[in-house]
């Protein structure tokens, strides 16, 4: 059974927790990794990934740090950064296997599955602007009535 009391604030915790692992990940890029930005961007397309790649993955963690943390669409934030979570687990899985000790995709995986639930069970409290519902998914949508 789901807490209703409880569950939103729940929701809020995973949002800020989601969040702060995109700062986190920015913050590596651009200041702990050998030649800043430039280094890591090199890595990736000298292991064969085109620049577009690239450039979503950015996309991705900059909309994921600076909407997920205030809850500005949280949920459809969540989806488009998940497939840039699925190539870390591919990445990852591919040159160092599974488990975390050895630096595997274990993490990049729990983080994707975090990010499938927050899309999954929505925005949760002090969303700053509230995610609208899926169109499929969630319940009937009903026709406004024009006036």
């Amino acid at each position: 059974m789901i807490d209703q009391r409880t569950a939103p604030y729940a929701i809020t915790l995973l949002r800020i927790t989601m969040g702060s692992l995109f700062i986190a990940h920015l913050y590596y890029k651009f200041a702990i990794v050998p030649n800043g930005l430039a280094g890591w961007w090199g890595n990736l397309t000298n292991n064969g990934y085109p620049d577009w790649v690239v450039m979503y993955v950015l996309s991705g963690e900059f909309l994921g740090a600076i909407c997920l943390i205030p809850g500005i669409y949280a949920r459809w934030v969540a989806l488009y950064s998940f497939p840039l979570i699925a190539g870390a687990v591919q990445y990852w899985l591919q040159r160092k296997g599974f488990f975390f000790v050895f630096a595997g995709a274990e993490l990049p995986t729990l983080w994707g599955i975090g990010l499938i639930t927050l899309a999954a069970l929505g925005d949760g409290a002090y969303a700053l602007v509230p995610s609208p519902p899926f169109p499929i998914i969630g319940g009937k949508q009903t026709a406004v009535p024009a006036e």
